[in-house]
């Protein structure tokens, strides 16, 4: 029976869940009305011995047809050399406004061993390279302004931050926020979300929609209609999915890929199809 149940998680690993979500934001310029996003977080390319399961969730991406595509940090596991056998593979996902992408806790090195401190640094580096070779473009502590007919929203992008011991403050909110008192939306992509309860919705209150991955969900849990459990509630406030803290939003993608046990029970992999909606 254990080595059954194994066998069923590795298998469901693969299995490439689409959540669709309805995001409302009542300040959004009609011309955003229906933007349809998709949201992929947590690849964690070292953990795969094979293309074809990457090969087959960017066919899932791509037949979206999404307006935009969010990836929300956690490329490889820590070094670079993780991600080569996927790039070709990865270099497909394209939307129309663009491909846009931060940098997770596991890709600064952290949890690697290195001879120096140059050898880490220069492996963050290639990294950041990579994203541009995938032509996605990478926010580290930036914005950019979103253009649809003659409107404008804001999309934030910050390096990692995490209220957790272990994962490092590096984003600075403030420095990526600077300029965006102009736009009626801002959109949030913060890897983890616990930097949504401890500063997002403390002193940003007019970031309207924050999007994170991290948790996995840990990878295990129950997930069934009017009824939702996983370790990592014990752990992260805000794990999986949709949350509403006054007029702020989070949405939680629970990953891609996976770390350390090589499977999935319960909490499938996930490629997040969101509309935005003024009504």
């Amino acid at each position: 029976i254990p080595f059954a149940g194994m066998i069923s998680a590795m298998i469901e690993a693969f299995h490439y869940k689409i959540h669709n979500v309805k995001v409302v934001l009542p300040n959004l310029p009609s011309a955003f009305n229906k933007l349809k996003i998709v949201q992929i977080s947590d690849i964690h390319a070292g953990s795969f011995a094979s293309t074809l399961p990457i090969e087959k969730a960017v066919q899932i991406i791509i037949e979206q047809n999404a307006d935009i595509i969010f990836f929300t940090g956690d490329l490889v596991n820590s070094r670079t050399n993780e991600i080569i056998p996927f790039m070709e593979t990865l270099s497909k996902i394209k939307a129309p406004m663009g491909v846009f992408s931060i940098l997770g806790n596991h890709d600064y090195g952290n949890y690697s061993k290195w001879k120096n401190k140059k050898d880490r640094i220069r492996n963050l580096q290639q990294i950041i390279d990579a994203h541009e070779q995938l032509g996605w473009k990478l926010l580290m502590d930036e914005h950019i302004a979103l253009k649809k007919e003659d409107s404008e929203i804001a999309l934030i992008g910050v390096e990692n931050w995490g209220a957790r011991m272990r994962h490092p403050k590096y984003g600075n909110l403030k420095r990526a926020c600077m300029g965006t008192e102009k736009y009626p939306v801002k959109i949030l992509l913060s890897h983890d979300p616990s930097h949504w309860d401890i500063q997002v919705i403390t002193q940003y209150k007019d970031i309207d929609l924050t999007l994170s991955g991290h948790t996995h969900g840990f990878q295990c849990g129950v997930e069934i209609p009017g009824f939702q459990w996983s370790p990592a509630q014990y752990v992260y406030k805000h794990w999986a999915g949709l949350y509403t803290e006054g007029q702020q939003q989070l949405y939680v993608n629970r990953g891609l890929g996976f770390l350390g046990f090589p499977g999935r029970i319960g909490i499938l992999p996930e490629i997040t199809v969101m509309e935005l909606s003024n009504a």
